[in-house]
Parts: C-alpha cells; sequence; structure tokens
C-alpha cells in the first residue's frame, strides 16, 4: 500500500477541520448527556440542483427549519455553522418550538434560546456555536422548528443543499411568531443550522413517553450516517423523511443522524460538493456527541465522475474527476476507519449500490466498483459491512439497480429502495 497516500489522506485528522473548535456557551451547566438527534453536513454557498438562498444570504430577514428529531430528552440546543463564512455570522435571536405544520409552531411551545445567557451571538468565521440549553420536552421522532433571525445582513450562506424538507423565509422579526402567515417564501435547503442535541431525562425519554423499542437502547448509542448523495436521501419523497437515515431510526429504535451530502468524494474536495469525506469526518462524525456507530457508504463519485465527463455536455459540477483506482479509494477507506476506531466508534462499512445504465457507469467504474465491494466483504478491515450491492440488485441482472427500488436514473434509490437500505443495516446490527 502507498503509505504516502495514507498519511495524505488522514493528514485532515491531525489538522482537523474543526481547528478553530466549537465555540461551547460559558454560562451553561453540563447536563449528564448530550445526544446528537439530527444533522446536517455544512455545505459552501453554490447553486445547487435546487434553487436556494445561500449565495445572496439574509437581511433583516427571519429563516424558520424544520427537522425531525430521532431522540426524546427534556432539554434542546441547536449547533450553527459558520464554516464557509469569512466574516462572523451576527444571530440577533433564535427559537425553538413544536411544529405543528409547515411553518406553523405549537402554543406555548416557542422557547427563546440563549447563547452564553444571551439571546444575540457571533458565531466566528469558519467557526461553529452551540447555544445554551433550552427546556423543551421531546418525544422520539417529533417534529421541530428552529427560527434565526438576523437584523442585519449576512453575506453568503453556509448551507446544506438537499434538505429534502421545505424550509420558509419572511421578513422582518417572527421568530416567535405561532403562525406560519409571514414566511411567504420557501426552499429545501438549510442555513446555518447543523445540529440538535438532546438531553435530560434518563436514557434522554421524556417523563410522559414510554420505553424506547426494544429494538434499540441508549446503551448502543447513536448512528452516525455518512456518505453522498444516496445516504442524503436523493430520490426520496420530499417532507416525508422517507431517506435511508429515517427509516433506520424507525426501524432499530436508535438516534440517527444523516450526514450525507449530494455529489461528496471521499479523496476530493468539490466546490459544489463539499470537502472529500475524509478532511470532513472529524467535524460531521467524530464531534458528534453519543455516537456509537458509523456507516460509511461513498465512493460511487469517485470512479464515476471521470466515466461521466465523458459523456456529451456534462455537467461542470462533475469535476474534478481523475481517474481513481480501487487501491487509491481503499487508502480512504482505511483513513476513516483509523480515525473512527480511535475515537472508539464501531466502523460499519456498506459496498457500493448497483448503477449500471446510470451516467456514472462504465468499463472503468464496473472493475473498480467490483474491486472495492469485494474488499469491503472480504477484508475484514470494517467491524461489519451492510451489502446494498447484494440487496438492491436487479434479479435480472446484479450489476443494475432492481426496478422496484430506483427513483428513475438508475442510481439512486426510490422510497422503498431506502427501506431495503435501513433493513439490510439493521440486520448488520443485530435488529
Amino acid at each position: 500500500m502507498d503509505t504516502t497516500l495514507v498519511r495524505r489522506i488522514a493528514a485532515p485528522f491531525i489538522a482537523g477541520s474543526l481547528a478553530t473548535g466549537i465555540l461551547a456557551a460559558p454560562s451553561e451547566a453540563a447536563p449528564a448527556v448530550w445526544t446528537a438527534a439530527w444533522g446536517a453536513s455544512p455545505q459552501l454557498p453554490s447553486t445547487g440542483f435546487t434553487p436556494n438562498w445561500s449565495q445572496e444570504g439574509f437581511s433583516h430577514q427571519s429563516v424558520r427549519q424544520v427537522v425531525r428529531v430521532t431522540k426524546a430528552g427534556d432539554l434542546a440546543r441547536i449547533r450553527l455553522s459558520n464554516t464557509y463564512g469569512t466574516a462572523p455570522l451576527r444571530i440577533t435571536g433564535a427559537t425553538i418550538a413544536r411544529t405543528t405544520r409547515g411553518p406553523a409552531v405549537g402554543q406555548g411551545t416557542v422557547r427563546h434560546l440563549t447563547f452564553g445567557g444571551r439571546r444575540s451571538a457571533a458565531v466566528p468565521a469558519h467557526g461553529e456555536l452551540r447555544s445554551d440549553a433550552a427546556p423543551l420536552k421531546l418525544k422520539r421522532l417529533e417534529s421541530v422548528t428552529v427560527t434565526l433571525y438576523f437584523a442585519g445582513t449576512t453575506g453568503p450562506a453556509t448551507f446544506h443543499a438537499q434538505g429534502w424538507a421545505d424550509t420558509y423565509r419572511a421578513n422582518g422579526d417572527h421568530r416567535a411568531d405561532t403562525s406560519g402567515a409571514a414566511y411567504t417564501g420557501s426552499t429545501q435547503s438549510w442555513y446555518y443550522l447543523s445540529g440538535i442535541e438532546v438531553g435530560g431525562g434518563k436514557g434522554g425519554r421524556t417523563a410522559r413517553e414510554p420505553a424506547e423499542p426494544s429494538c434499540g437502547t441508549p446503551a448502543e448509542g447513536g448512528i452516525i450516517v455518512f456518505g453522498d448523495s444516496i445516504t442524503d436521501g436523493f430520490g426520496s419523497t420530499p417532507n416525508t423523511n422517507h431517506r435511508y437515515s429515517d427509516a433506520l431510526t424507525e426501524r432499530t429504535g436508535r438516534p440517527v443522524v444523516n450526514q450525507g451530502i449530494g455529489g461528496n468524494l471521499v479523496l476530493n474536495d468539490s466546490a459544489w460538493f463539499g470537502e472529500r469525506s475524509t478532511a470532513r469526518f472529524e467535524r460531521d462524525v467524530l464531534d458528534q456527541p453519543g455516537a456509537s456507530t458509523v456507516v460509511i457508504l461513498e465512493g460511487v463519485n469517485d470512479i464515476g465522475f471521470s466515466e461521466a465527463v465523458k459523456g456529451p455536455n456534462p455537467p461542470p459540477t462533475y469535476r474534478p474527476a481523475p481517474v481513481v483506482s480501487s487501491g487509491e479509494l481503499i487508502a480512504g477507506y482505511r483513513a476513516l476507519i483509523g480515525a473512527a476506531h480511535d475515537k472508539g466508534l464501531k466502523a460499519v462499512g456498506a459496498t457500493l449500490l448497483p448503477f449500471k445504465g446510470s451516467d456514472h457507469w462504465g468499463p472503468h467504474a464496473a472493475r473498480v466498483s467490483n474491486e472495492v465491494n469485494d474488499w469491503i466483504r472480504r477484508s475484514g478491515e470494517f467491524d461489519a459491512y451492510a451489502d446494498f450491492d447484494r440487496a438492491l440488485a436487479a434479479p435480472s441482472d446484479p450489476d443494475r439497480l432492481s426496478p422496484a427500488y430506483d427513483h428513475g436514473d438508475a442510481l439512486h434509490p426510490n422510497d422503498a429502495g431506502y427501506r431495503v437500505m435501513a433493513d439490510e443495516v439493521a440486520g448488520v446490527l443485530g435488529r
């Protein structure tokens, strides 16, 4: 193995993509347990797949974002990211509340968040910030709404492109509104919000909620699913929580945090699709409280972009597109496995799904995908593996995604395919 390559890939773990650290509110008394209950990996402001507000940012506006938490608790705090900001991000105020429908929230559930005891805060350029704890009893799989108000002008916004859920915008300060009437604009991306963590209550349960399902216990810890657009949920039905991460938390009863980025690569950074996985692994996986397992599904873009750019009118988003060998990709996996083990996390590998017939397919990609999948199955270097390749293959052609599970591009699953993926991982985890 090329040890020089391994050192180059592993270097981000030493330098740390969070060199500036995550600022903790100094006045907060640490609760017994915090668990990551939702997450979204930050991305550089860009055009994205669908219209979004990342490049224009916000000015004298409120942004309301709806997410589903995968853990119950008595306390909640949010995590804000200004990873790609070149100046401090000034938050005039923020609230968290239970969701009712669309941008509306429940009467009596709005909690004003504080940061070091103050309602306003500044997130440093290239930094992150957690709020203080807010008392809000949440059930597992309950939707919550986070509203950020910016009295000034933010400039381009650190965001997550593919949310598969509506985010709302209103002119002026509407952070405490229970009605959603002022929120007349919407996109399907998330802005600045990169995590929600819950705490309090025995095992993170509220006093009124029954114990977690027997198929999962708090002692098993949370699961981070890490990867590209398939992990991110491309092809799932918007506003329905039908990503494979959603099905996995429903199937296992364990907290699951989705850290997929559409188009992400193991070995190369992309202006469109985020930092390479080895550079963002510390921030997106190792810094998630309460996690015990990471499921890694990534590599189809590393080997597929070089095939896609050979076609007519390839999109500019498919570059860089070097020809990547199985050895280089395996070296990247080894760096991720080593970093997970150093943190005490179980590393579960996932074979690449069938993708014959997609724009990522070609002779080189076919050969390398088979070599990589064989290594994942036989090497024993992952603690366990989920065989998505075989679970979602067409009966008539193992190189093709089954028509029953194909979103329509021969690359991404549909809702049914994502449920099969969740069942495969749950089976590997013994649930």
